[in-house]
């Protein structure tokens, strides 16, 4: 089935074309991933397909400014403003990442070029926005304590750990999958669930920002929101072990 034309396509058009083929959200997926940011990503989506862009250049798009935001966040100094600025590229940045995908299937299905490539910026995103907080927390303010300083040193090891975890989960069951032993089943994402799990959502993290010029207060959300991801991978971590544990079983057979 060939992609349809986004030059015969009105923009009302593309965007009910992506409202029909919208991948199901993943059990429990954040609140604001599912609800706020996959719906500014249909949007966005809609309009670089009918601008003939790439999901590669989508995904360009997305880094510009994701990485935009972390360098200001770095090295600018911080007043009032600043968070406004850092999350706002954040929260930008995010939506196309979302709207990559959304674009890949417009055009038929995406490719493991765009794929990787979409991993491997999602990784780099992961690994560098929490140095970026401890480098602001070291040049830009006095602490009272320099212990505050591994809160970003703790939060950029959970967040790389858990987007590893999530990534290796999925590459297992897909190995699993192709065993013929048959997929493990997924439920739908429910509302409470969704919003139990808001302090791991990424989207959220990029609102915290908004506070950073207002830092004592900004240091307390963004420890509180390190200590529920810290927890969170704790008890998703066992689950995640206890699921390979039944493929291993399952595959046995």
């Amino acid at each position: 089935m060939s992609a349809p034309d986004p030059v015969r396509l009105t923009y009302r058009e593309t965007v009910a074309q992506l409202a029909s083929a919208q991948k199901r959200a993943a059990r429990g997926a954040p609140a604001y991933s599912i609800y706020v940011n996959r719906r500014i990503g249909k949007y966005l989506a809609a309009w670089a397909y009918r601008s003939g862009l790439t999901p590669n250049a989508v995904t360009a798009i997305s880094a510009v400014f994701t990485f935009s935001g972390i360098v200001v966040l770095a090295l600018a100094p911080i007043e009032w403003f600043t968070g406004l600025i850092v999350a706002a590229l954040l929260v930008i940045g995010y939506a196309f990442d979302s709207a990559d995908g959304q674009v890949a299937r417009l055009r038929g299905g995406g490719s493991l070029a765009g794929e990787w490539l979409d991993h491997v910026v999602d990784a780099v995103k992961i690994a560098t926005l929490h140095l970026a907080v401890l480098v602001t927390l070291f040049l830009h303010v006095e602490l009272v304590s320099d212990a505050v300083l591994l809160i970003p040193i703790g939060y950029s090891v959970i967040a790389t750990v858990s987007f590893f975890a999530m990534i290796l989960n999925d590459q297992l069951k897909s190995v699993y999958a192709s065993r013929s032993l048959g997929a493990a089943p997924r439920g739908e994402s429910t509302v409470i669930r969704s919003l139990l799990v808001m302090p791991t959502d990424y989207g959220v993290l990029c609102l915290v920002f908004v506070l950073l010029g207002f830092t004592p207060i900004f240091i307390v959300v963004y420890g509180l929101m390190f200590l529920a991801n810290a927890g969170h991978l704790l008890l998703a971590g066992h689950k995640w072990f206890r699921d390979m544990g039944r493929l291993d079983e399952l595959a046995a057979r």
